[in-house]
C-alpha cells in the first residue's frame, strides 16, 4: 500500500501538471470505486470544474476544485494516479480517467480495484471517516515531541500496532514503521508504555527521519507503486530491514527476522532490536 512518502511524491509530481486544468469529462470504467456521492452525481459535480490546488492528508490526495468541492482519492493497495499527454495510451488497469481541455488526462489505475474516490464540499470532509479521524502526521507542526510522548505513555499496546494506528499518527504504514523501529533499535513487540524517555525521543526522531528520507527518494517501489509521471521510487534500495528476511543486518550482521506483529508481517533485527 502506498504510504505517506509515496502519496506525497505523487502529489508533488502531479501538482504543477493538474493545477489550473479544467475537467472536460470523465471516463468511468469502474463506477463502483466512487463511494460518495453516486457515480452519476460525481460526474455531474466535477465536470467543467477547474482544479485549484492539490493537497495531501496522510494517505489521502485532495484535489480542491474552483467551487470548493474536493475530489478525495485513497489509493489503497494498488491504486496509481498519473498524468498523460493527449496521445498517451490508456493503462490496462485504468478505472477512471479525468479528461482535461486540450486532450491531456489524469488516469486512476488499480489492478486490485480497492481504491476509493469521493467528491464532497470542503466543509463536509467529515463524511470520510478515515480522513476526519486521522491523527497528526510526521513532519507536521502538530506532530510534536510532547504529543508523541504523551500518546505512547498512556498506552499498553505493542508499539508496532500503535504506530500503525491512523487515529493516533497519520500516514505511517507497514514498511516505514518497520524502518522507524529498526533505526530507533526498538523491538516491534515492546509495549508503548514500557519505553524510556530516551527511547521515545529516539523513536520520534526516527519516524521523522525515515519519512523525510522516503520522500527524498521518491517513495518505495516493490511492484505497483509509481509516481504521478509513471516513475518508480528508489527508497527500496535504502531499507534497513523491510523485505530483507535472512539477509545480514547492516549494523551487526545478524540475519533479519520476520514474524507477524499486529497482524502484519514484521521485519526486525533480533540483536539490535532486543
Amino acid at each position: 500500500m502506498p504510504e505517506m512518502p509515496e502519496v506525497e511524491t505523487i502529489r508533488r509530481t502531479l501538482c504543477a501538471k493538474v493545477t489550473g486544468k479544467r475537467i472536460a469529462g470523465i471516463e468511468m470504467l469502474l463506477p463502483r470505486l466512487i463511494k460518495w456521492p453516486s457515480p452519476q452525481e460525481f460526474q455531474a459535480i466535477v465536470t467543467h470544474r477547474t482544479i485549484a490546488r492539490l493537497e495531501r492528508r496522510g494517505k489521502y490526495l485532495l484535489f480542491y476544485l474552483d467551487d470548493d468541492t474536493v475530489i478525495v482519492v485513497h489509493l489503497r493497495m494498488t491504486g496509481r494516479l498519473y498524468y498523460g499527454a493527449a496521445a498517451a495510451p490508456r493503462d490496462r488497469f485504468a478505472r477512471l480517467i479525468f479528461l482535461f481541455d486540450g486532450g491531456d488526462s489524469l488516469q486512476y489505475c488499480d489492478s486490485r480495484t480497492l481504491g476509493t474516490l469521493y467528491a464532497v464540499p470542503a466543509a463536509e470532509l467529515w463524511r470520510i471517516a478515515g480522513l476526519h479521524s486521522m491523527g497528526p502526521e510526521p513532519l507536521s507542526p502538530e506532530f510534536t515531541p510532547d504529543y508523541f510522548s504523551e500518546t505512547l505513555r498512556r498506552r499498553k499496546g505493542k508499539i508496532k500496532a500503535l504506530l500503525l494506528n491512523q487515529r493516533l499518527i497519520g500516514g505511517l504504514g507497514n514498511i516505514y514503521v518497520d524502518e522507524c523501529l529498526a533505526l530507533a533499535a526498538i523491538h516491534p513487540e515492546r509495549t508503548a508504555d514500557s519505553l524510556a524517555a530516551d527511547e521515545v525521543a529516539r523513536l520520534y526522531d526516527a519516524v521523522n527521519h525515515v519519512i523525510r528520507q522516503g520522500i527524498d527518494h521518491g517513495g518505495t517501489t516493490f511492484r505497483d507503486y509509481r509516481d504521478g509521471e509513471g516513475h518508480s521510487g528508489s527508497h527500496q534500495h535504502h531499507l534497513k530491514v523491510y523485505g530483507r528476511k535472512n539477509e545480514a543486518c547492516l549494523v551487526c550482521g545478524t540475519p533479519i527476522a520476520k514474524k507477524e506483529v499486529a497482524g502484519r508481517g514484521t521485519h526486525y533485527c533480533p540483536t539490535c532490536q532486543q
